[in-house]
């Protein structure tokens, strides 16, 4: 039904962001959140409606290659919207394709909400189907290096943070884990959040 919406980001909290298009505000879930900043630019978000009996939720995505992976992963069994998100937030859909090509398990149960049963059913459901989308993607298959940090509010954009990766369904003990070694970090928001998803996926 939408295709992409662009307007100017004017709210982002842990859970989703506001874009105003002509005087409309639009409330979207999206991976992470903090990968946007407040702007008077415009931005180019893909969209994806996911309607219920009881709800419909508008699912934002920066590139392509994101919203038709997360297409992809809510066909599965076991996966739903926000499984999906988290699985995405990282930012880095080639990491993903590339643990369902190798038949990675260990990585995949990493994700939250994602037990053995669900990973085999995501390899049997997408491996050999994802290729596309590999080859379009223009993102390593590295984890994000977490270049471009900033010393400001340190505090603040850690435990916002925190409250992302919350909101995406990681655990209070796994997050435990891991904020005595993100303390010793500096940047902003996102790039804790691109940290912290680097941490949890080694543990």
């Amino acid at each position: 039904m939408y295709d992409y919406i662009r307007g100017q980001v004017v709210r982002v909290t842990p859970e989703y962001i506001v874009v105003d298009q002509n005087g409309v505000g639009w409330q979207i879930l999206t991976p992470n959140p903090y990968s946007f900043k407040v702007s008077d630019e415009q931005v180019l978000i893909y969209t994806h409606l996911h309607v219920r009996e009881d709800i419909q939720q508008l699912l934002g995505f920066k590139n392509m290659e994101q919203r038709e992976l997360f297409r992809k992963l809510i066909l599965v069994s076991g996966i739903g919207p926000k499984g999906a998100l988290a699985i995405l937030a990282s930012g880095v859909p080639a990491q993903v394709i590339g643990a369902i090509e190798r038949e990675d398990e260990g990585f995949l149960t990493q994700f939250p909400g994602v037990g053995k049963k669900t990973a085999r059913q995501m390899i049997l459901d997408l491996k050999g189907k994802l290729h596309m989308l590999l080859e379009e993607s223009d993102v390593s298959i590295q984890l994000l290096d977490g270049d471009g940090l900033f010393a400001s509010q340190q505090n603040h954009d850690l435990e916002e943070a925190m409250l992302a990766l919350a909101a995406l369904g990681y655990s209070e003990r796994e997050l435990s884990k891991i904020k005595p070694k993100l303390e010793e970090e500096h940047g902003d928001t996102e790039t804790y959040m691109k940290k912290a998803l680097q941490y949890l996926l080694k543990q």
